[in-house]
């Protein structure tokens, strides 16, 4: 068995680890790898996330159980720190002395650090890992002024983090005379400039520094021009340096400009010492994205098991890489591809700009105008992907180029191509380096869902920028085999919930039965006939056990309580933004007393009455709708609570009143029927204290007014809100919330939460921007008339219950003595309360 050492335990050296386990015999090599962090490899490519919560534990590639199942030794916080090549040793900073046959580098990068006087100084920071965005975020409470040194992709990444921290002037400084020197051409930069500049962000390009001002800590920085800026906090991110020291110690040759000098295998001038990622220097160049070095850890590790098993002559080989890139930069798309610079002697040019939405693309086309050569795409890149595989699988071009510049609209394809017209070889994930025939044949093979592509191909595991293809790809195979994709609601039923929604709406149709008679077949089954029964909620918010409705609702609703262990139900009245006078407290503790009810505080900041009998429960909301409460939904699929912090009105860092405006929203959306429960919260400032990023929508306030979060939730798979727009009026954030909410109703499937209909979305939070903010669909003013005629229409359930002879009859375990409880429903006492007696 061959022992193979992997120093570095980044994206590079896990993706080596991965990709070796996948392709040798198993039983012929052996691994371990040193690691310089103490946590495994994270996700370094969405690190920003971390800001915004994601946590370390969801950005990890893979646990220590999975190093340990594939029997490799993971040692972390114990960097490699002298390699003996003679000796084939490599010896730890803990003392560790192991010997190799194959050592692979995956040491990395840091991040560099120009000569400026004073960056040891308190409040100076560089932005690569995720301590140092711990480092960040603990240092930024009470800072109001941030600059980030550097107006790269690193840069921007990090201006977004102290955007996303809820620093209030962030400056970006540049020594170029544009942001993005690399990607964007003038007129690119420009446009990026002016879009981030009306985000907020203070831009300043040719911008030399000299030193830090201050004298222990950060109070500002002095520019060569001596001009100075005061800023309470300076975040370095000019670019990095390859981590190659202990390469160069053990005498291995290295770049002018750094980097472990590698050939096309990937191997040093040593034979047994390989280098991938960041750390290697091939053809001089250093490359600084996560996609090639996955390609040089597939290099190396098919190298290393084709070389030995049959010497040098089934190689693959790192030839370069192409660095097309596109992302997203504080909502800002930035794209860029092949060759952006080439100038009218080598390239015809084909430009579009846009200076009232900040939107610039540039497209150079060869000179016989038949093929792509590269471009450059600012404020709308959604023609991205296609344009990519163009340039990439040098494709002619339609004759129609402007089909290739203007955004495309649903339904329509860029004349002359579609996924069908690529070949088989087009790269579909570049950072996995999946192409078109991998995927159609993992579909052939039985994984069709995106999901089960992901897990089985890879692709879509990395940036993600592939994850639309995927799902058409798929479906395109899926077609090529015959097979329809259903999405019918159940037998009962050959629509889809979208399709149910409108005819039920263009009818006026308003009872289960009749949905049945009218569309559908059969006698409905317990899928269709909660689905049917909500969809009419939704649209009519008429009472639900109205209509000969109550047979078909879920068995919570059909008793407007949700059944709990033992068979007794809860009662949960609704307390608007978690205020509640002392008379209604009163009002709480008085029925629960009379009634024996087990109270508790619930997480959405009302009280939960548990342990109420059938019979009783008409009896209770009596009493509580006579002291001013309402149902509180909690039985439904519709708005649970809106929760809040004190806000203004009590704390001092508050901004805005926030529990005034919790109030308003849930009044506004109490009763709705959606596919699934949605939570919302209003916090006062950035600290967040109501947890409005872990809600179906939340608001936060911002100095200009409200930030509106959607598509988040807790649960068993926890998924943080995103920003859907941010420093909106109250007016203009309820309007917002209309149109997410109405199209969210009208479009996912049934018993969806929001984060998973947004993660199917095609096209992600830009698209329900696009949709939402910008009104693609020209939906907008509809879907806030539908809402308001909807929320019109709302009545407090166990009123009209309580008040309705008919449906109160309801509420009775037996019915011929309505007012016996059922007797085997057993309570035992537990802290001054009552909880179900065990089941025996």
């Amino acid at each position: 068995m061959k022992k193979i050492i992997v120093i570095g335990n980044g994206m590079v050296g896990y993706k080596f680890c991965e990709k070796l386990v996948a392709k040798a015999v198993k039983g012929s090599y052996h691994m371990t790898v040193f690691g310089e962090e103490s946590r495994p490899a994270y996700d370094r490519v969405h690190l920003t996330s971390y800001i915004n919560g994601t946590s370390a534990a969801e950005l990890t590639l893979a646990s220590e159980a999975w190093y340990e199942s594939h029997g490799i030794d993971l040692h972390l916080g114990d960097p490699a720190r002298k390699i003996d090549r003679t000796a084939k040793t490599v010896v730890t900073e803990k003392g560790l002395e192991l010997t190799y046959d194959i050592l692979v580098m995956a040491t990395g990068s840091a991040a560099m650090v120009p000569p400026i006087h004073g960056v040891e100084k308190t409040g100076v920071f560089v932005y690569r890992t995720i301590d140092d965005l711990d480092k960040i975020v603990g240092y930024a409470a009470g800072v109001k002024k941030a600059a980030v040194l550097g107006g790269g992709l690193l840069g921007l990444e990090a201006a977004k983090a102290m955007v996303d921290i809820g620093i209030e002037k962030t400056y970006v400084i540049e020594f170029a005379p544009k942001l993005m020197p690399r990607q964007l051409d003038d007129t690119g930069g420009a446009v990026l400039r002016s879009k981030l500049s009306a985000l907020g962000l203070r831009v300043h390009t040719r911008k030399h520094t000299y030193q830090v001002l201050g004298k222990d800590r950060i109070t500002g920085i002095q520019f060569v021009d001596e001009s100075e800026l005061s800023v309470d906090m300076l975040v370095i991110s000019t670019g990095i340096n390859a981590r190659d020291e202990l390469a160069r110690d053990a005498g291995l040759p290295t770049g002018t400009r750094g980097g472990i000098v590698v050939d096309d295998t990937m191997r040093t001038e040593d034979p047994a010492i390989y280098a991938i990622g960041e750390c290697a220097a091939h053809g001089g160049m250093i490359y600084g994205l996560v996609a090639p070095g996955y390609d040089m850890a597939e290099v190396a590790v098919t190298h290393i098991i084709m070389h030995h098993l049959d010497g040098e002559k089934k190689q693959r080989l790192f030839t370069g890489f192409d660095m097309s890139t596109k992302l997203k930069l504080i909502g800002v798309d930035v794209a860029s591809f092949g060759d952006p610079f080439l100038t009218a002697d080598k390239a015809q040019h084909v430009i579009y700009e846009d200076k009232v939405n900040g939107i610039y693309k540039r497209l150079n086309i060869s000179l016989d105008g038949k093929y792509l050569l590269g471009g450059v795409m600012v404020g709308e890149a959604s023609q991205y992907n296609n344009l990519l595989q163009y340039y990439k699988n040098n494709m002619l071009l339609p004759n129609a180029l402007e089909s290739l510049v203007f955004s495309e609209q649903k339904g329509d394809k860029p004349a002359g191509m579609g996924l069908e017209g690529l070949p088989d070889g087009a790269l579909i994930c570049s950072c996995e380096g999946v192409t078109k025939a991998d995927i159609c044949q993992a579909v052939n093979d039985g994984h069709e869902s995106v999901d089960e592509i992901k897990k089985c191909t890879k692709a879509g595991t990395g940036c993600g920028g592939c994850v639309p293809m995927l799902k058409d790809l798929a479906a395109i195979t899926l077609k090529a085999q015959g097979k329809a994709i259903h999405m019918e609601i159940c037998e009962h039923f050959t629509y889809t919930r979208q399709q149910l929604y409108d005819l039920i709406k263009l009818e006026h149709l308003r009872a289960y039965d009749e949905v049945l008679e009218k569309h559908g077949k059969g006698d409905g089954c317990e899928v269709c006939k909660p689905v049917v029964s909500s969809l009419i909620a939704s649209i009519s918010n008429e009472m639900i056990l109205r209509q000969n409705n109550d047979t078909a609702q879920d068995s919570n609703d059909r008793f407007l309580a949700n059944i709990q262990k033992g068979g007794s139900y809860s009662v949960v009245p609704r307390i608007p933004g978690g205020e509640i006078t002392p008379d209604k407290l009163l009002t709480i503790g008085t029925v629960a007393k009379k009634y024996n009810l087990y109270t508790k505080i619930t997480g959405g900041q009302r009280i939960d009455m548990f342990g109420a009998h059938l019979s009783d429960l008409p009896l209770i909301w009596k009493e509580l709708i006579d002291a001013g409460f309402e149902s509180g939904h909690a039985y439904g699929k519709s708005l649970r609570t809106v929760k809040s912090c004190v806000g203004s009105t009590w704390c001092r860092f508050g901004l805005h009143d926030s529990v005034s405006f919790a109030i308003k929203i849930e009044n506004r959306y109490k009763g709705l029927r959606t596919p699934h429960k949605i939570k919302s919260a209003v916090s006062g400032c950035i600290r967040e204290c109501a947890e409005a990023q872990s809600k179906d929508f939340g608001i936060i306030a911002t100095e200009k007014g409200w930030n509106l979060y959607v598509c988040g939730n807790g649960g068993s798979k926890p998924q943080h809100a995103l920003l859907l727009a941010q420093d909106l009026d109250s007016d203009t954030c309820i309007r917002y919330i209309d149109r997410f909410l109405m199209y969210y109703i009208k479009t996912a499937d049934p018993l969806t939460r929001t984060a998973t209909w947004l993660n199917k979305l095609e096209g992600g939070i830009d698209y329900l921007r696009k949709v939402v903010v910008e009104d693609c669909l020209g939906k907008g003013l509809e879907w806030e008339a539908e809402m308001q005629a909807i929320l019109e229409h709302y009545e407090c359930e166990w009123k009209a219950a309580i008040e309705d002879p008919v449906i109160r009859k309801r509420f009775s375990h037996f019915v011929n003595a309505p007012e016996e409880r059922d007797p085997t429903i057993e309570f035992v006492a537990m802290r001054d309360q009552k909880r179900v007696a065990e089941w025996q």
